[in-house]
């Protein structure tokens, strides 16, 4: 009973991180929580790495991880600052 209720935990952590990266993304606000609209937008994603792109699925998620990272350094980045004016 243990396990399964540890790794319901960590499978609502995992879903909650991904919401707020959809957040963090801008998704929410444009498209104005038009959850529908969110979902159509990654089933198209998932579609692109299944290869109905033109693109590669690895250069698709090498491009998608850089723009990824960036994010995140440009957070910390601000995040810092705000710490120490």
């Amino acid at each position: 009973m243990r396990d399964q209720a540890k790794a319901r935990r960590e499978r609502t952590r995992h879903l909650i991180e991904l919401g707020g990266l959809v957040s963090k993304a801008g998704l929410v606000d444009l498209t104005d929580d038009d959850r529908a609209t969110i979902l159509g937008a990654f089933l198209d994603i998932a579609g692109q790495l299944q290869g109905d792109s033109d693109t590669t699925p690895a250069d698709l998620k090498t491009r998608w991880r850089r723009a990824g990272l960036h994010a995140f350094d440009a957070e910390k980045e601000h995040a810092g600052r705000k710490e120490n004016p």
